[in-house]
């Protein structure tokens, strides 16, 4: 009996000296992402209502994004001159939508020393808010507005900058 709980301390002693084994897993993943080609926005031409002769009537004058047509309400006489909506064209990764925003100008105003004409609103055609870049990796955004002229506006000419931006979506 004795030689058995010898062998028992022993065997204990033996286990009590063997180092633990820790367990170890371990997985992995895939580090991924996409780049793509800049993005890029250059404006073609101006938005640009052209002359109009006011009168002691308030009006309006148009300049359509999608046909480029001027037109003119109330008391507002569209005169025979060069207009045009504004025109961006861009460059980007074929396939990608691009998210598009206007910023008006400060104030909604077009400036003519201190006197000015009001921006009633600004637009994109028919495209809308997004593009979604074409084989040839450009697209063509236009842009028209609507312009408030007051009764008896004071000659000049008026202008402002507003922003076109677009961001990949």
């Amino acid at each position: 009996m004795r030689l058995n709980i010898c062998l028992a301390a022993v065997a204990a002693t033996l286990v009590a000296a063997t180092p633990a084994v820790a367990q170890q897993r371990s997985a992995t993943a895939e580090a991924r992402g996409v780049v793509l080609q800049p993005l890029t926005l250059t404006k073609v031409s101006d938005l640009d209502f052209g002359t109009v002769a006011g009168s002691n009537v308030a009006g309006n004058v148009t300049v359509d994004a999608n046909s480029g047509v001027r037109s003119a309400g109330g008391g507002v006489i569209a005169a025979p001159s060069t207009f045009s909506r504004g025109r961006f064209d861009g460059l980007g990764q074929t396939g990608q939508t691009v998210g598009l925003s206007l910023t008006p100008p400060t104030g909604n105003v077009l400036v003519s020393g201190s006197n000015t004409v009001a921006v009633n609103s600004l637009s994109l055609d028919n495209g809308g808010a997004t593009r979604v870049i074409g084989a040839g990796g450009n697209f063509t955004v236009y842009v028209g507005g609507d312009f408030g002229i007051a009764a008896n506006q004071p000659n000049g000419t008026y202008s402002a900058l507003f922003t076109l931006t677009a961001d990949y979506q």
